[in-house]
């Protein structure tokens, strides 16, 4: 369940996860497809791609455990989990037409307002794709899973960008596209979470998924409003 309302709703910082919010997650489940392909070839099977895109779904939809278990254990080996994701992660890269267009006009609307915070799984590349469009100028805190050494849901993430930022757990809301790892991960820590429904988010939120943030939005053109409500909700 949500945290209860704090008596100091003031909103400080926003943590923003990348691979949905800011990127097409399309990208990911393009590379990951390409390794499972490539590694089951190697074993002298196929991939069948809408039985690949059914289990995909099927994760989004649960909102929990590894998709990438799910992929290994229904078309290579249980196994074989580390290997399908270090050869997807030789493709998984953001081009500049997987940035979302709503994601620049609602930084801009939130710049001067809040403190930025990247907390995404990632590779410390994506900083790179991030300055390539434009996103990085908007952020002032970075905490990228490669460089901190934790994942989320695990708290040591979300806590290292609110210690970078000099902010309470109170004063922070996480933005994210997952129940798992963005809003469940967010909630453990103190922090209000905005779910944003879309990429890795289920195909069919059910009432109880969308009961679960603080906030559900559709968009990243709807995240100013959506803060603002919960600072007045308070």
């Amino acid at each position: 369940m949500p945290p209860q309302p704090t008596t100091d709703a003031r909103i400080d910082l926003v943590l923003l996860d990348v691979g949905g919010p800011v990127y097409d997650d399309r990208a990911y489940r393009d590379a990951l497809l390409r390794a499972t392909r490539e590694l089951a070839a190697e074993a002298g099977r196929e991939v069948d791609e809408a039985e690949f895109q059914q289990v995909y779904d099927e994760r989004r939809q649960a909102q929990g455990g590894s998709l990438r278990t799910a992929i290994a254990e229904r078309f290579l080996t249980a196994g074989a989990r580390q290997q399908l994701s270090d050869r997807a992660e030789q493709y998984w890269e953001y081009p500049p037409s997987a940035l979302h267009d709503d994601v620049l006009p609602a930084l801009r609307q939130l710049a001067g307002r809040y403190k930025i915070a990247v907390v995404a799984n990632q590779r410390a590349v994506v900083v790179d794709a991030l300055r390539r469009d434009g996103v990085a100028e908007f952020v002032d805190v970075w905490a990228i899973s490669e460089v901190v050494g934790a994942e989320k849901p695990d708290p040591r993430i979300f806590q290292h960008a609110l210690r970078e930022a000099g902010v309470d757990p109170r004063n922070a809301v996480h933005v994210g596209n997952r129940l798992d790892t963005d809003v469940r991960g967010a909630h453990r820590v103190g922090l209000r979470a905005v779910w944003v429904v879309r990429g890795e988010a289920p195909p069919n939120p059910t009432p109880e998924q969308l009961a679960e943030p603080d906030v559900a939005v559709f968009s990243m053109a709807e995240l100013p409003e959506a803060l603002e409500k919960l600072q007045a909700a308070g």
